[in-house]
C-alpha cells in the first residue's frame, strides 16, 4: 500500500472568547437504521449513506442507498483494526482507525483498498472540506492534514468559553463550520475550524432519550448533512433509527 508520512508543521491558537450560542435538536423524521452498525463515521452522498462501524474483528465499512437504507456493498476490515470516522473525498474514502494510527484509502466505489496514511496520533473522527482533512484524537485538538501540501499537518486546540473541550468525535463539515459529537455526551459542538473556538452548543438529550434506548444500544455518533437537501440527520453506535433533526435557539 501506498504510505503518506505526515508531519507536524504547526498549531492554531484560540482568540478571544466569542459568545456561545445553545440550541436543542428537534426530531422531524426517523428512518430505519442497520443496528449492526457500531456506527463510527456518517456520510451522505449521491444517494448513498456510507457508515464505517467499529470493534475489533467486527470493523467494517457499509454503502447503503439513501434514504431507502438497502445496503449495497460492504468491505470488512482486518481484525485486529477497529473503525472510527470516515469521510469521502472525489473517488476515495478514508477510513480512520483508532490506535494502529492508520488512515485507510478506499476506492469508493468497490470499496477495495488503495493506500494508507500514518498517523502520529490516535484517530477518533474525520471530515473534509477541500484538500484538507480534519481529524479527531479524543482530546481538544483538532488536526488539519493538507493532501494538497504532501499531508502536512497542523493542529486547532479547541475551547469552549476559553478552556479547552476534550472528547472530539465524530465529525461533519457543515456550511463552513466543524461539527462535532462528544464522547459519551448526547451533544454536538459548532466549531469554528479557522480559531477552534465553539460558537454553538446542541443539547440532544431528547432525540433518543436513554431511557427508550434498546439494550446494547451506545452512545450518540454520527452527523451527516445531505447535499441535496441540506437536511442534518444524526445516530448513534448500534442505534436502530437514524433520526433527521432541526435546530430551536435557546435563550
Amino acid at each position: 500500500m501506498l504510505l503518506i508520512a505526515l508531519c507536524l508543521v504547526g498549531s492554531g491558537t484560540a482568540g478571544a472568547v466569542d459568545e456561545v450560542q445553545h440550541y436543542a435538536a428537534r426530531v422531524v423524521e426517523k428512518r430505519a437504521f442497520d443496528a449492526s452498525n457500531f456506527t463510527q463515521g456518517l456520510e451522505i452522498r449521491d444517494h448513498h449513506l456510507y457508515v464505517s462501524s467499529g470493534l475489533y474483528r467486527q470493523s467494517a465499512v457499509r454503502v447503503y442507498t439513501w434514504p431507502a437504507g438497502e445496503k449495497t456493498r460492504e468491505q470488512a476490515l482486518p481484525p485486529q483494526l477497529f473503525a472510527e470516522g470516515l469521510t469521502l473525498m472525489g473517488d476515495r474514502l478514508y477510513v480512520l482507525t483508532w490506535r494502529a494510527r492508520r488512515l485507510l484509502v478506499l476506492n469508493s466505489t468497490t470499496l477495495e483498498p488503495i493506500g494508507e496514511i500514518r498517523l502520529a496520533t490516535e484517530g477518533w473522527g474525520l471530515t473534509h472540506h477541500g484538500d484538507n482533512l480534519y481529524y479527531t484524537d479524543g482530546s481538544d485538538r483538532l488536526y488539519i492534514a493538507d493532501l494538497a501540501k504532501g499531508g502536512d499537518l497542523r493542529t486547532i486546540l479547541v475551547t469552549l468559553n476559553g478552556k479547552p473541550l476534550r472528547n472530539l468525535n465524530e465529525l461533519e463539515w457543515i456550511n463552513g463550520e466543524i461539527w462535532a459529537n462528544v464522547w459519551l455526551q448526547d451533544r454536538i459542538v459548532r466549531i469554528d475550524p479557522a480559531t477552534g473556538q465553539v460558537t454553538g452548543d446542541i443539547d440532544l438529550s431528547q432525540v433518543f432519550p436513554q431511557s427508550t434506548r434498546p439494550q446494547g444500544s451506545d452512545v450518540l455518533n454520527g452527523i451527516a448533512r445531505d447535499p441535496a437537501s441540506g437536511e442534518l440527520w444524526v445516530t448513534g453506535k448500534r442505534w436502530p433509527w437514524i433520526f433527521r433533526i432541526e435546530l430551536e435557539k435557546r435563550s
